[in-house]
């Protein structure tokens, strides 16, 4: 293929997809954002994972380390080998085809990388979850993305068997074992298979990867990203940012299902021949650790992780090992990026991505950084401020982030695609100004996504989980600023007869969300009221709960 710029219309390579589910379901062409792709020049059959793990031994990385984590590391030519015996087992054992899709659940470790690759070797999309989602939320996914094969590390199976109990397309659930043990079906299938895998030909404009991600509904939007895509994030952001070499070490906070942290902990240092570290507690106490213990130069998580690391440094604590610390999620406060490169003398590169373009495209740069600043588009991207009629707004003004390049949002089957792609741009839901330098500044979300930690957390589910507690009458939940989350989660509660705005009956009520929907989007604060501001058609005011 050469350079350019795919017009809509758009004319996709071949396909390898036995099943054409995915293919099927990609947006009408004229709803497809505008795809940049000069500069970005990849053969019609194009294999992310072969690419990240035989061509990385083929280029001489095989004895070095690719892989870190439960107490072992793993070199590249033994990650080849592994994937392969799983993409073997996958196929030979459990029927996997080019284009079927492939649920994997685990926290982050080597197993989950392994699985991951090994699957899009064998021609899957492969849908990665977090370990906090129970049976309800992945029933979702499954139902919406017709999964009937899921691979599990087994100290995690119960939420996801019982989905499988009552689905009509999840059909059979493998274990893996996510220690070193390899005492689990699918690491004994896999055992018995040889270490070459010839890999069944797929496209690059095939999809590899479905990524979920919730609405303000939160109902699960699937984003689909072809293999093409998951090269384009490493060859644009990670060698034009980050300059990432051989010698680097990833480490980070975010979940590899989530594709900021896919991206930042499997897909970049695989792509250069680099080392990530995985931890499956990632908390910054363990993160600090690990970077000293290792060295690592190259940090992914949120502004809050950066917080609790200065702490560290100011008590003892030898960081001085990263040259890069990049900060997603939120937006990064100016005070922690100042006080950050006193004590470091490094910047820390604040940067915006999103599910539906796989990973940053608005970045601060080494030699190009400043406090409360997003900075610049990288390489391949374009950026503007644009209104509701999206005329681009003069500098200075707040109006709507519109951005187009490599990547861009396409959703399964939904039609939340119109919103978010128009006139050839992806509207990313957040509010920014320009200045006259050109770089950008957040300014807020524009939708009613609550963000907190770097998640995202949709008020409508958790006043539906709350809603579900007999003690529960009426609820609204709206974000709250918090200088150490950005914005917690606050449910606004009007309590049926017989129940006490007290203490406990708060903890019960935040006991119960933590059961039914994944403990992260908990409210952390319940304020009990008498009754709820709303409209004279009884919608409910949440503006004002938010004064």
């Amino acid at each position: 293929m050469t350079a350019q710029t795919l017009a809509r219309p758009l004319a996709l390579g071949p396909s390898g997809h036995v099943d054409t589910f995915a293919r099927d379901r990609l947006p009408p062409a004229d709803q497809w954002p505008e795809i940049r792709l000069d500069g970005f020049d990849y053969p019609d059959w194009l294999n992310a994972a072969v690419e990240l793990t035989d061509r990385m031994v083929e280029r001489g990385h095989g004895d070095r380390i690719a892989l870190i984590g439960n107490g072992r590391s793993r070199t590249y030519k033994e990650l080849a080998d592994w994937t392969s015996r799983i993409a073997h087992a996958l196929v030979d054992d459990y029927g996997v085809r080019p284009g079927h899709r492939v649920l994997i659940r685990s926290a982050n470790n080597p197993a989950m990388v392994a699985c991951w690759l090994a699957a899009t070797k064998a021609g899957a999309v492969v849908v990665n979850t977090m370990p906090m989602l129970r049976t309800g939320e992945l029933a979702r996914i499954v139902d919406k993305a017709e999964i009937g094969l899921a691979l599990c590390d087994t100290r995690l199976m119960d939420d996801l068997v019982a989905c499988a109990k009552d689905s009509r397309h999840l059909k059979t659930v493998i274990g893996f074992d996510g220690t070193a043990n390899h005492d689990a079906e699918l690491d004994r299938a896999a055992l018995q298979k040889p270490v070459r895998f010839d890999p069944p030909p797929v496209g690059r404009d095939d999809v590899a990867l479905l990524a979920f991600t919730s609405g303000t509904t939160g109902e699960p939007k699937g984003t689909m990203h072809f293999h093409r895509d998951l090269l384009v994030i490493a060859d644009g952001y990670a060698r034009e940012v980050l300059a990432v070499t051989p010698d680097d070490v990833f480490v980070g906070s975010p979940p590899l299902a989530f594709t900021f942290g896919l991206g930042g902990l499997a897909v970049f240092p695989l792509r250069f021949g680099a080392s990530a570290a995985l931890l499956e507690q990632a908390t910054p106490p363990n993160l600090i650790d690990i970077i000293q213990r290792h060295r690592a130069t190259v940090c992914f998580t949120a502004p809050t992780a950066y917080r609790v690391m200065l702490k560290a440094m100011a008590e003892g604590a030898d960081l001085s090992s990263l040259r890069a610390a990049v900060s997603a999620g939120e937006t990064l406060p100016a005070p922690v990026h100042d006080e950050w490169i006193s004590r470091t003398g490094k910047p820390i590169l604040d940067g915006i991505g999103a599910t539906e373009m796989l990973h940053i495209f608005l970045t601060n740069r080494f030699d190009d950084h400043r406090g409360g600043c997003t900075g610049r588009p990288v390489a391949g991207y374009e950026a503007r401020i644009v209104d509701m009629h999206m005329q681009e707004m003069p500098r200075g003004e707040v109006g709507r982030l519109a951005v187009r390049g490599p990547t861009g949002c396409r959703y399964l089957a939904d039609d939340r695609q119109r919103a978010y792609v128009q006139e050839g741009w992806n509207l990313t839901g957040d509010s920014f100004w320009q200045d006259e330098t050109g770089h950008f500044h957040f300014a807020a979300r524009s939708d009613d996504m609550i963000v907190s930690s770097g998640y995202n957390i949709a008020g409508p589910e958790v006043e539906a989980a709350l809603l579900a507690h007999p003690a529960v009458l009426e609820c609204a939940v709206i974000g709250q600023p918090d200088e150490e989350r950005g914005q917690i989660v606050e449910a606004h509660v009007v309590l049926a007869d017989g129940h006490a705005a007290d203490p406990l009956t708060e903890r019960l009520l935040q006991d119960h969300v933590k059961s039914v929907i994944a403990p992260y989007k908990y409210p952390r604060r319940v304020v009990f009221t008498e009754s709820l501001p709303k409209t004279a058609t009884g919608k409910i005011q949440r503006f004002r709960l938010r004064r």
